[in-house]
């Protein structure tokens, strides 16, 4: 019966996705209550799930069925060991709550069927990525993730203003079927490379399946190592597509403009799925690569924790200092994602550098993705009611809520606490984790980079929630406060629910966070080191736990009491810190500008793209046009005409000449032809005498 609840989790959301179109017969409320409830279902089956991680010995399990036999043999299969019964549940309970705040939320929304299919089909094809047991199902899933994602970011596609993100004005806007094609192409062209990566895998090991990959890689890794440079290029072309998918450097800057969608799909996007299945990729293919460089002596192997590790680092910089200059809410926790995910990369990436980090990197790795998925999931929910109540997008609108919205205040007050990384809420015991990892390491530099990332996480947390909640009450907030119905109060009850649900979670987690983080070390010990039998040595600290802790509060508060003092207290003024120093204002500049990485991918690709096309219609096709449809037609009619003349003056006038000049010969002859037998002969004597005189002149 416990593989069987893994078919269940596939099941229940395609059964929604069918269904709902028939219960919207019924009635919308119907068909939204049963939307809801195929999720619920899928979270129950999930959660039953959970009891196998306490005897995890009796793990990996897996059902399969052949798919095809010619010309490769598939199977189509699920696959049910630690990882992926962790990430099955964060994304099937989390998924379920969102669906429950989406009852108030889209309540009236004109295209809900559309809506509600959506998302389930997300959820099923995000929860086949996870419990798949071969990559191409994998990889089936994760397109299918792509595929929903786009027309739930372009969910408004007629693009009416009021569902444009960017600005404020005078600055551009995007709008939301925009949007939805960036995430597709920008995420497809990781896609495909990863796909070239895991043909090269099956080339050499002749199998998809995850586990005989892994049993297998004695065979075929030294025979793909055998060929220089072959490791280093499939890890880069397997890198690229969780780089793409999780929006990490440099094919970050699609999920900013993710924002689009509705509150809801930012929630299910940004937090519990799709750009935490490029971590979960990362951590498949983490035993295969460990064994290759620790076990077969693959030197070129350890490029792929270091590339994992430095794109992790280099992203929760870089993303982080842009969360600081930003007005939109959700483009705020768009960047702290982004920063976020790159924590978890970064833990993926270290568990390799040494046989002592194995567990504990790939542990930490996959501990933040637990507590980030469950207190961003409550701040995208929350800003959703905040942006719905306040009317605006930017934070700057906004100010003095907290009074409107008491529950609100509470339920995104606990999510950013843990966001920051405040004790004892997860969000600390997590990062903690990623922190001790990467110190470990001895890789001091990443180090540097996390604990600045760590100051700028409580500096731009702090800064929206106090300018969201706290201060004076804006013009913007006041002016919606004078209309008779305004909504400047807490959302439906279902939406305070699911947000209150979440925010009860967080504290729950955190108050079990080093029993969590200990319960994690040992199931991954038993999948890594006794089922895998990858090579470990005992993990003996060179820095005792006080160092990290240190490091970790003191990054705090270096970001939130500057922050509190800007945007809570207002002791300080802000404005009058940027007015009076250039290199502020150049430095925002910098960062409002999203390091100009945005600017040139626009103009590199998209106007490079648009001028290309632009000069290939201009030069090149009208070139074309005119000669393949006017001037070759042109030179044909031309050829014609010469070749008429020759027929009609060369050959017809010589056939035809010859013809009269027979029929002329053939008339004068005829007039000697009188038909009388003596002028006959006496012609030929003639001719006779002629012919003989002509011979004997010549014979003398």
């Amino acid at each position: 019966m416990d593989i069987q609840l893994a078919w269940l989790c596939l099941i229940w959301p395609l059964i929604g996705v069918i269904i709902t179109p028939f219960l919207a017969r019924i009635n919308t409320d119907v068909m939204s209550y049963g939307a809801v409830f195929f999720s619920f279902l899928t979270a129950v089956t999930a959660v039953m799930m959970l009891p196998l991680l306490f005897s995890a010995e009796v793990l990996p399990l897996e059902s399969k069925y052949i798919w095809l036999s010619t010309p490769v043999h598939i199977t189509f299969g699920v696959l049910l060991d630690p990882l992926s019964i962790i990430v099955a549940n964060v994304v099937a309970v989390i998924s379920f709550f969102i669906m429950i705040y989406c009852l108030g939320y889209m309540k009236g929304d004109p295209d809900i069927m559309r809506f509600w299919m959506l998302m389930n089909a997300f959820i099923g094809s995000m929860l086949l990525l996870v419990l798949a047991n071969n990559l191409i199902i994998i990889f089936i899933g994760w397109k299918l993730v792509g595929l929903c994602s786009y027309g739930l970011i372009g969910y408004y596609y007629r693009d009416d203003e009021k569902y444009w993100i960017g600005g404020p004005a005078p600055f551009s806007f995007d709008k939301p079927s925009a949007c939805g094609v960036k995430a597709f192409i920008v995420t497809s062209v990781g896609d495909m490379l990863m796909l070239g990566g895991i043909l090269i895998i099956y080339f050499y090991a002749k199998t998809f399946n995850i586990l005989e990959l892994y049993h297998t890689a004695p065979e075929w890794v030294p025979l793909m190592a055998a060929n220089p440079w072959m490791i280093i290029l499939v890890s880069i072309l397997l890198i690229a597509g969780p780089v793409g998918k999780s929006a990490q450097f440099p094919l970050h800057e699609w999920l900013p403009e993710a924002m689009s969608g509705p509150g809801p799909v930012s929630a299910l996007i940004h937090a519990a799925t799709m750009v935490k299945s490029g971590v979960f990729l990362i951590a498949r293919f983490i035993p295969i690569f460990y064994y290759a460089y620790w076990s077969a002596g693959v030197e070129e192997a350890m490029y792929f924790f270091l590339i994992v590790a430095w794109i992790g680092a280099i992203t929760a910089f870089l993303a982080a200092s842009q969360g600081l200059v930003a007005l939109e809410l959700k483009k705020v926790l768009a960047y702290s994602t982004v920063s976020q995910i790159g924590f978890m990369m970064l833990a993926m990436g270290v568990s390799g550098f040494s046989q002592e980090l194995l567990v504990k990197g790939y542990m930490a790795g996959t501990f933040h993705l637990m507590s980030h998925a469950m207190f961003k999931a409550c701040l995208f929910l929350c800003a959703g009611t905040v942006i719905h109540a306040a009317h605006s997008i930017y934070i700057n609108d906004m100010g003095s809520l907290k009074k409107y919205m008491p529950y609100t205040w509470l339920f995104m007050g606990l999510g950013t606490l843990s966001l920051i990384g405040v004790p004892p809420l997860p969000g600390f015991w997590s990062k903690e984790a990623v922190l001790f990892a990467t110190l470990e390491s001895q890789h001091y530099s990443l180090f540097a980079i996390v604990v600045v990332t760590v100051v700028f996480t409580a500096f731009y947390s702090t800064r929206y929630f106090g300018m969201i909640f706290h201060g004076q009450t804006s013009d913007h907030v006041k002016k919606e406060l004078s209309k008779p119905h305004h909504h400047v109060h807490e959302g439906y009850f279902p939406q305070t629910f699911a947000c209150g649900a979440l925010a009860v979670g967080i504290v729950t987690f955190g108050l079990l966070g080093m029993k969590a983080e200990y319960a994690l070390y040992d199931l991954f010990t038993i999948q890594l080191v006794n089922d895998l039998g990858l090579a470990v040595q005992s993990f003996d600290p060179l820095y005792p736990k006080i160092v990290i802790v240190a490091f970790s509060i003191g990054g705090v508060l270096l970001g939130v009491i500057p922050a509190y003092m800007f945007y809570v207290s207002r002791k300080w003024d802000v404005n009058k810190i940027y007015e009076n120093s250039k290199a502020v204002q150049l430095v925002h500049i910098f960062l409002w500008n999203r390091w100009y990485i945005n600017n040139f991918y626009n103009w590199f690709f998209v106007r490079g793209v648009m001028n290309s096309a632009r000069a290939v219609a201009d030069k090149i096709e009208v070139a074309a046009d005119s000669a393949i449809n006017k001037r070759i037609p042109q030179a044909v009619f031309g050829l014609a005409k010469i070749s008429n003349w020759f027929d009609q003056k060369a050959i017809d006038g010589v056939v035809d000449g010859t013809a009269y000049k027979v029929q002329e010969t053939g008339g004068i002859l005829s007039r000697i032809q009188a038909g009388k037998i003596q002028e006959y002969l006496a012609l030929a004597v003639i001719m006779a005498l002629v012919i003989g005189g002509v011979i004997w002149l010549m014979i003398i």
